[in-house]
């Protein structure tokens, strides 16, 4: 039912943590965990808190070292966090990342949900691979969710939204969409390109290109848009060599 969504541990400290979200993978019908740079990790202290139902995915998780290597081949990855405000903004609900995750499905997309540390959660050079935000509303006396706390309250809300409209796409999509490693891609490019135009500042461009990377988080990018709009780019930045102010 969810099989094209992924959950991306990151750098997770505990094997008790990884082994429970295994779990909660197996209740809410995800198949596929990947973990990226587990901290002291352990399969044996892992798997009791996995059970033995669960033992297929938690031996299954896919490891690696980066998280450039764990977004390889998704159309869309949406981090949690707790903190809000500055960098952090447009962060939504689980039920409305469900919603958002039902439609980049339905659409043929491959989605993942990136959780970070348990000590420090992601930092803002790491949630800048992501589609978008969202945090889990707490009281104000226990702001902090155990991880695989909040990886069930993820998963549950995207299973629950999936009986009521499942995520099946209707038929062939027209164009496939955009991967991860490709909108980056087209990120880097337009932010060139806008600082070629002065339409970005030169100081700190990453944190002013904030608002156009929300703006297209709101958009399944295809690859033929991707396309067009990397060639609007490149004749944007010919166009300024040839003809623009010599430096």
């Amino acid at each position: 039912m969810l099989d094209n969504l992924a959950v991306i541990l990151f750098r997770p400290k505990f094997p008790e943590n990884v082994g429970s979200a295994a779990r909660a993978c197996l209740n809410m019908g995800v198949n596929e965990l990947i973990l990226v740079d587990p901290q002291n990790f352990d399969l044996d202290k892992a798997r009791p808190l996995a059970t033995a139902h669960a033992r297929h995915i938690l031996e299954g998780a896919r490891i690696v070292q980066t998280l450039a290597e764990a977004v390889e081949g998704f159309t869309a990855i949406y981090g949690t966090t707790a903190r809000t405000g500055g960098w952090r903004k447009g962060i939504m609900s689980p039920s409305t990342l469900a919603g958002v995750v039902g439609e980049r499905l339905g659409s043929g997309g491959r989605v993942g949900v990136l959780f970070g540390p348990e000590d420090k959660g992601l930092t803002n050079e790491e949630t800048a691979v992501c589609s978008g935000l969202m945090t889990v509303p707490t009281s104000r006396e226990g702001t902090s969710l155990n991880l695989a706390q909040a990886v069930v309250v993820v998963l549950y809300e995207c299973f629950k939204k999936s009986l009521e409209t499942p995520f099946v796409p209707d038929g062939p999509p027209e164009e496939r969409p955009t991967t991860v490693p490709e909108q980056e891609a087209l990120f880097d490019n337009l932010q060139e390109t806008l600082l070629a135009v002065d339409f970005l500042k030169d100081d700190n461009p990453d944190y002013w290109m904030l608002p156009v990377r929300r703006f297209f988080s709101k958009i399944n990018l295809k690859r033929n848009e991707f396309n067009l709009l990397m060639g609007v780019c490149r004749q944007i930045q010919w166009f300024v060599r040839t003809y623009g102010p010599k430096k």
